[in-house]
């Protein structure tokens, strides 16, 4: 008599992808941008790292902002050498002021099978009581501190914290030096340096 055998249930497990979202107004992008998002991913092991620039920003000046379109070009340029990076255009799509929890609600639903982490700046983190839907929107993202000298590095709200080496340079010390016709060399990749001279950009 042939013995049955037992039945295995299978189960189907859903991988999920990691990925973090490095959300600014990238005005230009530069290369302390470039470092952190590498060694965030590289640190945290994401699958990918997502630069999304905003429309217009909420707590930015965004009178100072160039158009969307040579941001999100000149992030294309900076970021073509490293497979660990891409862009996200969903509130550039959008249009409009970049809520992050809109943009985020917008995420998880058409990727449900992604876990995100969202990165900031030490600097910013002291501001997350300030932001608009906070409590709902870190149920929606894990929260990436880079810290940063003279900020708090510290926060109420979750946060994983991660050590960057130091660059004290900003996009606004950036345009600063454009308009006073001072070098940017190594402050931003080489490319976009050459799209800055090409197209006249931050001179005025």
């Amino acid at each position: 008599m042939a013995i049955p055998k037992p039945q295995v249930q299978r189960t189907s497990f859903q991988h999920r992808k990691r990925i973090g979202i490095y959300g600014g107004t990238f005005n230009p992008v530069h290369n302390a941008h470039l470092l952190a998002a590498d060694q965030v991913g590289k640190t945290l092991l994401l699958n990918k790292v997502l630069f999304m620039p905003d429309m217009i920003p909420p707590h930015v000046d965004h009178k100072e902002a160039i158009d969307a379109e040579d941001r999100v070009n000149m992030l294309q340029l900076a970021i073509e050498d490293n497979p660990l990076f891409g862009i996200e255009m969903a509130e550039v799509e959008r249009g409009g002021i970049s809520y992050t929890y809109d943009t985020m609600k917008y995420l998880k639903k058409k990727h449900p099978d992604t876990d995100y982490y969202f990165i900031i700046g030490g600097d910013m983190v002291d501001y997350l009581p300030k932001w608009h839907e906070i409590d709902k929107l870190v149920k929606l993202v894990n929260f990436v501190g880079v810290r940063r000298p003279g900020a708090q590095n510290d926060s109420q709200y979750p946060v994983i914290w991660v050590d960057v080496p130091g660059v004290d340079f900003s996009s606004t010390d950036i345009r600063d030096r454009i308009k006073q016709g001072r070098s940017i060399r190594y402050m931003v990749p080489d490319k976009v340096a050459e799209y800055i001279k090409e197209h006249q950009l931050y001179h005025e």
